[in-house]
């Protein structure tokens, strides 16, 4: 009976899916730190640790509960430091040993060990047992290619039970962990010889089972090599004989005839032949065959050359565009001018148009209408939420189920090689690591370069130029530079109410009549009813929702009708009818305030569906001098809003304001609807007027509206969207607008109902828009020497420039500007 040895500390290194046996030597990366230490511990001690394993490798910090108590001693022969911080390690197993006590846990574990005695079994029963191990052993390393040679001539010197037990349970690498523990668990060698045996017979059926399937398959393959091998050799012996073609012949004469007939390019032509003998050489049913077939299908499908005849008569094309669309005077005239172009050079010439708008103003009807004014197929492709670029450039035939890109297949849809195209959202597309279907886009919207486009499936190049490409997009600003520089941009901003209510009732009323099924029923729904629906159910750039509200009065009619057994006389549908049909308002118009308010203007802005008035509204709270800006503001309308704030305390003393009025109060800046996101620098007169209003309690005139930067000299600088904003306050009532004098050439592009009814007054400084927004006795003894301005009234300039009309003041005191407003 071996002798047993007393206790010692040891440091414990926890094993993950790894049981480390007597006599085996591992190699082990360690990455933990509280492994780290307890290595670094038994470097600097006798180079001995316990090895012992987890009972769950997904624990990254196990307690002393989850690590199993019978592990192994083991010696550590060789440590290298790597330089991603972790540590490679050879260990070689020297004792079976268990854990008795976890004397402590940080910085690494530290544990009292006990070593297990081997206990061995008679001589005779081992020797038998071991014999049989062998060549039990034997036959596992033959049918087992993973384990080497090298490990039978190994194990076949080893005479003692105990370590021939343990080199075998350290070879089988398929064994799971928990019967790997129970083998080092198990004190006598015998008793581990016997377990060894029943695993190893185990795993010698699993393996002489998978040798049989690999022999089956190994036949299946070699049988159907068999037959196409004969098939080819049928096909031969008919060729001979002369017999009957079959299906897959009368295809490849189909293709062959579509080669001749084709006016394939040479490329194409040669590219044709060569995949037609491929495919005359190959099994019928073969996935290459299929592939092939595929190809040939959709390069005979495209159009090669085909095309249709062009609309040469301006005057049509001008009638179809007047019959389709109300307005759009400007942009009728530069697709007219675009068309005379192709007239004179017999070709497409010039920059792709993008038609950019808000939702609803007529893009997409717009380019139907081109397509019909000159005699074009007419293709769309809705780009948005495109991510890939091979929706552009299409896969390569090497992927299964590939496909060409979609200016090909469109291609192929119309039949021509001259159709109008309409890439439908192009701002809308989006990139990732498929690639970027913008980039895709350049080659084919380049005029210089779309005569060879090449699509990755047909690998063959294409002459795009024929084609007449069309765009749409709702912003420019989500447009890549490089692709917006290939475009030529014609702006569709929103309709004014009157051309609303003409395309109401020119196209919308009797469409949606027809579509409801009221065409033989006398209906009629007047302008104030149309203008009852703009004001209350839409508020939008387009007519779009406008249309959808009319086809449900329209429906609600219908329903009517039937219900009554068919009409009683006309119907007639007025303004009071409206909430009957479409029920309670959904909006309120964006109308200016009905009285003169302290600390709130009216600003302009510009959204998605075209002009909006943007109110903003000032608090003065007592406080520390804190600005406080709410209504979701951008960074730039933020710091629009600081560079507001430090002009009017660099005018303090001039607008009647304490040296340190800043440092008692805290200033709230707020812009209503704050769920709608708002940014750019267009509102920064408007908040500096109402910061100075709310500062010297001074009203601002209900019926003014402004727009434009701000600087901290009180420069107003230019702004964009002027159309759209003063469409807005001219659809909110406002009289009087305040923009800056830079932006005095884009009035040429506002409708001149618009400008007839505003009055507009162009500034260079914010003491003037002062002068005009806010309500005071004597202007010119409260600011500065007025500076030259501009003011157009019924569209035209006046001179001299008329002054604002004095707002009758509300009751209350007054403070700053120099002296109180009179009562009322």
């Amino acid at each position: 009976m071996p002798t047993k040895k007393p206790p010692r500390s040891l440091p414990l290194l926890p094993l993950r899916d790894v049981v480390l046996f007597p006599h085996m030597v591992s190699q082990l990366f360690v990455g933990r730190e509280r492994s780290i230490a307890a290595l670094d511990a038994a470097m600097s001690g006798g180079k001995e640790v316990m090895l012992a394993a987890q009972r769950s490798a997904k624990v990254n910090d196990p307690n002393p509960d989850e690590v199993y108590e019978v592990g192994t001693i083991g010696l550590v022969r060789e440590l290298l430091r790597l330089q991603d911080g972790t540590v490679k390690v050879l260990v070689e197993g020297k004792r079976r040993a268990r854990t008795r006590l976890f004397q402590q846990e940080e910085p690494y574990f530290l544990v009292e060990v006990e070593e297990l005695a081997e206990i061995e079994a008679g001589d005779l029963e081992a020797l038998a047992t071991m014999r049989t191990l062998h060549d039990t052993f034997e036959q596992y390393v033959k049918l087992n290619k993973k384990v080497p040679p090298e490990a039978m001539t190994s194990v076949a010197s080893i005479e003692e039970p105990s370590h021939l037990a343990d080199v075998i349970a350290a070879s089988l690498s398929t064994l799971k962990l928990a019967d790997r523990q129970d083998l080092l668990e198990t004190e006598r060698a015998d008793r581990r010889l016997e377990k060894l045996f029943k695993v190893l017979t185990a795993e010698i059926e699993i393996l002489q089972v998978e040798k049989k399937i690999r022999s089956r398959v190994k036949k299946q393959m070699e049988r159907t090599q068999k037959e196409y091998y004969l098939n080819e050799q049928m096909q031969a012996i008919q060729k001979e004989l002369g017999g009957e073609r079959d299906d897959n012949r009368n295809e490849l004469v189909e293709f062959g005839e579509l080669a001749r007939t084709k006016k394939l390019s040479k490329e194409a032509r040669d590219r044709v032949n060569r995949e037609l003998r491929k495919l005359k050489q190959m099994h019928p049913t073969s996935a290459e065959a299929a592939v092939v077939r595929h190809y040939l299908d959709w390069v005979l499908a495209m159009p090669w050359g085909a095309r249709t005849e062009e609309q040469s008569l301006l005057a049509e094309a001008e009638r179809i565009l007047d019959e389709d669309h109300h307005g759009l005077v400007k942009i009728k005239e530069r697709v007219l001018e675009h068309l005379a172009v192709q007239v004179l050079t017999r070709e497409v010439s010039g920059p792709v148009l993008c038609l950019v708008g808000p939702p609803g103003v007529g893009k997409t009807s717009l380019a139907k209408s081109i397509a019909r004014a000159t005699a074009r197929k007419y293709v769309r492709i809705a780009l948005g939420g495109v991510r890939d670029e091979a929706e552009i450039r299409g896969h390569r035939r090497t992927y299964i189920g590939a496909m060409p890109g979609k200016i090909v297949q469109s291609l192929k849809k119309a039949g021509t090689d001259n159709p109008l195209i309409l890439l439908d959202e192009i701002d809308k597309m989006s990139s990732d690591f498929r690639g970027d279907p913008a980039s895709a886009l350049l080659e084919v919207l380049d005029p210089e370069q779309n005569d060879a486009f090449n699509d990755h499936y047909l690998d063959l190049d294409y002459d795009l130029s024929g084609v007449m490409f069309v765009t749409t997009a709702n912003s420019m600003s989500d447009i890549p530079p490089p692709l917006l520089d290939r475009m030529e941009l014609i702006h569709l901003s929103g309709y004014t109410e009157l051309e609303k209510l003409h395309i109401a009732s020119k196209y919308l009323v009797p469409r949606q009549r027809a579509a409801a099924g009221l065409g033989n029923v006398d209906v009629s729904i007047s302008n104030g009813a149309v203008r009852a629906i703009l004001h209350h159910y839409t508020r939008e750039s387009g007519v779009r929702t406008l249309e959808r509200e009319i086809g449900g009065v329209c429906r609600k009619i219908a329903r009517q009708v039937v219900k009554d057994g068919g009409a009683q006389g006309p119907i007639a549908v007025g303004a009071q009818d409206i909430p009957r049909y479409l029920g309670v308002p959904k909006y309120r118009p964006g109308r200016a305030e009905e009285v003169d308010e302290v600390g709130m203007t009216n600003g302009l802005s510009v959204t998605s569906v075209g002009g909006e008035l943007l109110p903003a509204e000032v608090a003065v709270l007592p406080g520390k001098g804190k600005l406080i800006l709410t209504g979701k503001l951008g960074d730039v309308m933020q710091e629009s809003a600081q560079a507001a704030m430090s002009y009017v305390r660099s005018r303090g003393a001039a607008l009647g304001l304490d040296a340190e009025f800043h440092t008692k109060i805290d200033v709230h800046v707020h812009f209503p609807e704050g769920g709608i996101p708002k940014d750019g620098p267009s509102a920064g007169i408007t908040m500096a007027t109402a910061l100075v209003s709310a500062l010297t309690k001074r009203e601002v005139r209900r019926d003014v509206a402004m727009t434009g930067e701000i600087t901290l000299r009180g420069r107003v600088l230019a702004i964009g969207g002027l159309k759209e904003k003063l469409l807005a306050a001219h659809r909110a009532g406002v009289t009087t607008v305040v923009l800056p004098k830079e932006n005095k050439k884009d009035l040429a592009d506002v409708p001149r109902r618009v400008l007839e009814a505003l009055r507009l007054v162009l500034v260079e400084h914010v003491d003037d828009v002062l002068r005009e927004a806010l309500c005071l006795d004597d202007p010119d003894a409260l600011l500065p020497p007025a500076r030259e301005v501009t003011v157009y009234e019924h569209g035209e300039i006046v001179e001299p420039p008329s002054r604002p009309p004095t707002a009758a003041p509300r009751g209350g005191a007054r403070g700053g500007l120099g002296s109180p407003a009179p009562q009322r």
